[in-house]
């Protein structure tokens, strides 16, 4: 087994794993298992009432990266206030890539899911599965936009709600 370069991540940082969102490492240990050596990141989704152990050697190759910048959540945001682009392909398909762009961990492609999928007043009424989707992007974005701002999640969320209300007006 090759050792690859060491990622820069240390306790008590948040990180944003793809699947998941943002959680915080709690530590970093060691474990044997099946007679290897290991060195794990110990992460916490609070919300998820989660712990994940993720190898140290696998963290950056499975998409495991720091918090995004201040400059790139604003960019998420100035995405949101775009028009929302919907493709005339089958819903299943869609989906799918939407599905793909919120487990991507790439908070730009999150933003445009929720952009996408963001439903007014006054338009008719989400699927389910529409519902769904939308609402597990929001929760990541808004997540991380509490995360680098250092604000609560309700904060966040009214900051994008906010940004989705300023874009129908």
């Amino acid at each position: 087994m090759t050792k690859t370069k060491k990622p820069e991540f240390r306790p008590n940082e948040f990180v944003v794993y793809p699947a998941h969102g943002v959680g915080k490492i709690i530590s970093i240990e060691e474990q044997e298992i099946a007679g290897i050596h290991l060195e794990l990141f110990v992460i916490s989704f609070e919300k998820d009432k989660m712990t994940l152990r993720v190898p140290t050697h696998k963290a950056t190759e499975i998409g495991m990266r720091q918090l995004s910048t201040p400059d790139v959540v604003n960019k998420a945001l100035d995405t949101l206030k775009g028009k929302a682009r919907v493709k005339r392909a089958m819903w299943s398909r869609r989906a799918q890539e939407y599905d793909q762009k919120i487990n991507s961990g790439d908070l730009l492609s999150i933003a445009e899911v929720v952009r996408d999928l963001h439903r007014n007043d006054d338009q008719r009424e989400q699927s389910y599965s529409e519902r769904q989707l939308y609402e597990a992007a929001l929760e990541r974005l808004t997540r991380e936009v509490a995360a680098v701002s250092g604000v609560d999640e309700a904060q966040a969320q009214k900051t994008v709600d906010q940004v989705l209300t300023s874009r129908a007006a």
